[in-house]
């Protein structure tokens, strides 16, 4: 999908539209998930959803091993675990070319860098590479559920990651279980960021279950 176009598409998206035609962070049985790639598209279009984005952990290989890509509902992506300023982090790729080489040096060497937590922690990446790559294979770098993060000011946060390339801040998400506790901070100061730094406005359920959840 060409950048200019998915842009737009982004850019078009209302707070109503989550999640009643898109889901934006799905993941699957190719990172964390229980769904498989064919089974998260029957879902999404039994639900009657216009786009969606599997955004597996570390990898992409429910869009190399079926082809989900084939369906205009779906929007090629994937998340990343990094480390900035003190915090995991989560960085969404959005629309990246799936055939791109120099992302695949970000990707999961072994099953368990895309499944297992403690696995993952003990490899996360540098932000400053994460998004250059993200940009270099065409897509668009995301913050995922930024108000988890912990800090006195999520906008200096954010803005340092703007200075680095960021584009957008996951702004509709339902912050369920363990992101409940863990929330720090409001949608409300989210969305002031997001409006005051021009960065897109994305939305996701997370999903890991059996079941796409389309409530925030």
């Amino acid at each position: 999908m060409i950048k200019e176009e998915l842009k737009k598409i982004l850019l078009s998206l209302t707070e109503d539209d989550y999640f009643k035609i898109a889901d934006l962070h799905i993941h699957t049985n190719e990172s964390d998930g229980k769904l498989s790639p064919v089974e998260v598209v029957d879902q999404a279009k039994r639900n009657n959803l216009k786009y969606i984005s599997i955004a597996d952990h570390n990898n992409i290989d429910a869009y190399l091993s079926t082809n989900i890509l084939a369906e205009n509902i779906v929007i090629p992506a994937v998340e990343f675990d990094c480390f900035f300023k003190g915090n995991l982090i989560h960085i969404l790729g959005y629309g990246i070319d799936i055939d791109n080489m120099q992302i695949r040096e970000l990707f999961a060497k072994t099953r368990a860098g895309r499944t297992h937590n403690i696995v993952r922690l003990f490899n996360l990446r540098n932000p400053v590479k994460v998004i250059d790559l993200i940009k270099k294979a065409g897509g668009i770098p995301v913050l995922a559920h930024p108000a988890c993060i912990w800090t006195f000011s999520l906008e200096e946060f954010i803005k340092d990651l703007v200075d680095l390339g960021l584009e957008g801040v996951e702004v509709y998400y339902p912050y369920h279980g363990l992101r409940g506790i863990l929330k720090f901070h409001s949608k409300q100061i989210v969305i002031k960021i997001a409006e005051k730094y021009n960065l897109i406005k994305t939305g996701g359920s997370d999903t890991h279950g059996r079941k796409l959840d389309n409530n925030l």
